[in-house]
C-alpha cells in the first residue's frame, strides 16, 4: 500500500514511477478520493461539534426559561443527527474507493532499477560456473526424469496436468535437496526455521499483495481461506498489526508446498518439471528497519546463490527492470540456473525488497530511534525452488546412459545414494 502524504505531497513523481511500471497515471484519481474523504470527515467533525454545542446550549437556555430557544435548539440538534449518517457514509465509501485503488496499484521501483517492461530489459551484473560439457546430446529432464521415477503420468491421472508423482530414488533426492538448503539456511545464514499453516485467511493474502490483484491465481477453498502461493504470506505476516523490537533483522525461513493456479499462463513450460500446480520452495524471508534494507537484500541474494554454487549448478544473476518486477517489489535480483536440455538460463529464484508497502498493508511496525512506531521493511525470496532445482540437477549432471550424478554436497542426506539409475 502506498503512503498518501508521499502522494499529495509530488503526484507528478507518484506518476512518473507508476509510468516505469507500465501503469497509467493514477495520483488525479486518488487525490480525488482523498479530498472527498477529507471534505466529508471535516463536514462531519464540524457537524458533530456542533450538535455538542448545541446540546449544551439546551440547558442553559432551559435553566434560564427561555423554551423557544430551547426548542430551537432541540430542531437544530435532531436536524443534526439526521445529517451525520449520510456524511459518515459518504466518508466511508471515498475511504474505500481510495483503498481499493490504491490496493491495485504495484509499488515503485528503486531509484537504481533499470527502465524495461520485460525480460528483455534486464541487466545481468554476475555469472558464476563454467557451462557443462557433454560428449553427447544433452537431454531435457522430461524426456529421461521418467526412467530415473518422476512419473507425469500418475501425477496427471490423480489430479490433472501440472501435477508429478515422484518414485524411490527420484523422492530421495527431492527431500535430500530440501533438507540440505534448510541446513544451510538456518546453520550458516542466519534464518530461523519455521513451520507455518498452509490455509490462510484473505487479510493474508492481501498484506502480502496476492489480494485482491491476483486472486485467480490462486487456489481458494469453501470456507473463505486460501492456499498459500509461497510461504512468504505465512512468514511475511506473522508480524502483522504488531509493533515488534527489532535490533537486527528478523530473518525466517519455511519449507512448504506451494499451490499456484498459473491463470493466464497456459503453454509455458507446461512439459515437465518447471511450472507445476503444486511445488515445494524453500522460502527466506526477512523483516528489517529502513537502514538494514539494501544490506539485507544482499544477504539474501548470497543465501541463494550459495545454494547454487554448492551444488555446482552454473547461473547468473539479473537485476530486473522496472516493468518485469513483482507487484510488491521495489528491486528484485532474479537467479537463472542453467539447464542444458534447453541451452538456456531459467529463474530459479526470484529475491526482492518490498520497502514498506507490504508493511502498510499488514501494519507491521517497529520503534525506531526516538521510540516512534515506523513501519518495518520486508524482503523475499527463494532459497531455492526446489523442483527447478532438481530439475537443474538432472540435466547438469545427466550421463550418456540416462543416469544422474548425484552433486557432492549432497551425499550426506541422501542415505549412500550417489547415483540415480534408470528402471528399465
Amino acid at each position: 500500500m502506498h503512503d498518501i502524504r508521499l502522494i499529495r505531497d509530488d503526484p507528478a513523481a507518484f506518476d512518473a514511477a507508476l509510468a516505469r511500471r507500465g501503469f497509467a497515471a493514477a495520483a488525479a484519481e486518488v487525490l480525488a478520493l482523498d479530498e472527498r474523504r477529507r471534505v466529508a470527515a471535516t463536514k462531519a467533525q464540524d457537524r458533530l461539534a456542533r450538535r455538542n454545542e448545541a446540546s449544551k446550549a439546551i440547558g442553559a437556555a432551559m435553566g434560564r426559561g427561555d423554551q423557544d430557544a430551547a426548542g430551537a435548539l432541540k430542531a437544530e440538534v435532531a436536524a443534526i443527527k439526521a445529517e451525520l449518517p449520510a456524511l459518515e457514509e459518504e466518508e466511508r465509501a471515498a475511504g474505500a474507493a481510495q483503498d481499493n485503488l490504491l490496493a491495485q496499484l504495484p509499488n515503485l521501483p528503486a531509484a537504481d532499477v533499470p527502465l524495461g517492461q520485460d525480460e528483455a530489459s534486464n541487466v545481468e551484473t554476475a555469472r558464476w560456473g563454467e557451462l557443462p560439457a557433454f560428449a553427447f546430446q544433452p537431454a531435457e529432464h522430461a524426456d529421461f526424469g521418467p526412467a530415473l521415477g518422476l512419473d507425469f503420468e500418475t501425477g496427471a491421472r490423480l489430479a490433472g496436468a501440472r501435477f508429478t508423482f515422484l518414485r524411490g530414488q527420484m523422492a530421495r533426492l527431492q527431500r535430500a535437496l530440501t533438507q540440505f538448503m534448510l541446513d544451510v539456511q538456518t546453520g550458516e545464514h542466519g534464518y530461523q526455521e519455521c513451520a507455518v499453516p498452509l490455509l490462510v485467511r484473505e487479510d493474508a493474502m492481501f498484506g502480502t499483495g496476492q489480494l485482491p490483484k491476483f486472486a485467480e491465481d490462486s487456489f481458494a477453498t469453501t470456507d473463505g481461506r486460501w492456499l498459500i502461493p509461497t510461504s512468504e504470506v505465512s512468514l511475511t505476516n506473522s508480524v502483522r498489526e504488531q509493533i515488534i523490537d527489532l535490533p537486527a533483522p528478523l530473518r525466517l525461513t519455511a519449507l512448504t508446498p506451494c499451490f499456484r493456479s498459473e491463470a493466464g499462463s497456459a503453454g509455458r513450460d507446461t512439459r515437465g518439471y518447471i511450472r507445476q500446480h503444486q511445488f515445494d520452495k524453500v522460502e527466506l524471508v526477512s523483516i528489517c528497519r529502513p537502514e538494514d534494507a539494501s544490506a539485507e537484500h544482499a544477504h539474501m541474494v548470497r543465501s541463494a546463490q550459495n545454494i547454487l554454487e554448492r551444488l555446482g549448478l552454473p547461473y547468473r544473476t539479473m537485476l530486473l527492470c522496472a516493468g518485469d518486477m513483482g507487484f510488491g517489489a521495489r528491486k528484485t535480483f532474479d537467479l537463472e540456473v542453467w539447464l542444458p536440455g534447453q541451452a538456456a538460463y531459467r529463474e530459479i529464484s526470484s529475491i526482492s525488497w518490498c520497502g514498506d508497502f507490504q508493511a502498510r498493508r499488514m501494519n507491521a511496525r517497529y520503534r525506531d530511534e526516538n521510540g516512534k512506531p515506523a513501519f518495518v521493511h520486508t524482503l523475499n525470496g527463494s532459497g531455492l525452488a526446489v523442483g527447478r532445482t532438481l530439475v537443474a540437477v538432472l540435466e547438469n549432471y545427466q550421463q550418456a546412459d540416462g543416469s544422474v550424478i548425484v552433486p557432492e554436497a549432497l551425499l550426506p542426506w541422501t542415505g549412500g545414494l550417489h547415483l540415480l539409475e534408470p528402471v528399465r
